[in-house]
């Protein structure tokens, strides 16, 4: 997990604790920085799991989790990642009455989160390992 913050924003701390950043006056969100190699997985790919795991309609909200750092966005990189995931947005409109309202956004600066949110699922009894579709539990 890493704490990313809203675009346009200057960060003047080096980092934002969780504790700061859940008050919701950083504009952080809490976000997964993904490094991948497009030749083994792409962009479309990875947006498509993002759209099935994610409520893009919920505003500031996933889940039980509910603030400002849990609003639904997408980071990218360069141009042509920007072009796929607008597409890839309206696409998901279409399958949706209420508005979709995932931000996409510059990636900029991820900072990392502390770490007891470090490998949040091994340490609770769940699995990251590939393949592996059972929904993650984060409510007990």
């Amino acid at each position: 997990m890493c704490f990313r913050p809203k675009h346009d924003e200057i960060i003047l701390q080096s980092s934002q604790s969780y504790q700061a950043v859940c008050t919701g006056y950083t504009g952080h969100a809490e976000a997964v920085e993904i490094t991948f190699d497009p030749s083994i997985v792409t962009f479309q790919e990875l947006l498509k799991v993002f759209w099935d795991i994610t409520d893009p309609t919920s505003i500031n909200k996933q889940g039980a989790d509910v603030g400002t750092q849990y609003r639904s966005g997408i980071f990218y990189t360069n141009e042509i990642q920007k072009q796929e995931a607008y597409l890839s947005k309206s696409m998901e409109q279409q399958k949706y009455t209420k508005p979709v309202v995932t931000e996409i956004v510059m990636a900029t600066k991820f900072w990392p989160a502390e770490q007891y949110h470090q490998k949040y699922l091994e340490r609770h009894g769940q699995s990251a390992k590939k393949g592996n579709c059972t929904a993650i539990r984060c409510y007990g």
